[in-house]
């Protein structure tokens, strides 16, 4: 049965790696773990904004950049209400929930401990 707030065949959390270079971890996964290449969306300056594969049935997020030590993507029937529990549990908001027109309605907090958790639900079909 299709979860209806997340893409088919996606799990419920997946790691996201901030890395320098997104092709270069793309190529490795394909390499080593026989990876499936799912969305890669490039920058318009150059290099790959968000990237996604497929590992088992894990999907791993990719995007460049220096960012925090840990950073997860938890895909949620209502990403607003968990929001709200992490912003009152004192987490910092750093993007307020919003439809990000690439189909997913999403936003951002910061624990207290430093590790960023992106809160999402899927819009469109």
């Amino acid at each position: 049965m299709r979860m209806a707030w997340k893409p088919q065949g996606y799990p419920d959390l997946s790691p996201y790696l901030l890395v320098r270079d997104a092709e270069a971890v793309l190529t490795f996964c394909e390499r080593v773990f026989d990876a499936t290449r799912l969305r890669v969306i490039p920058r318009d300056s150059g290099g790959i904004m968000h990237a996604e594969c497929r590992i088992g049935d894990s999907v791993v997020m990719i995007g460049e950049a220096e960012g925090p030590p840990a950073m997860l993507h938890l895909y949620l029937d209502d990403p607003d209400a968990a929001f709200d529990r992490a912003v009152a549990a004192g987490a910092e908001v750093i993007q307020p929930m919003m439809e990000k027109g690439d189909g997913d309605r999403r936003g951002g907090v910061r624990a207290p401990d430093g590790t960023q958790w992106f809160l999402a639900r899927q819009m469109d079909d």
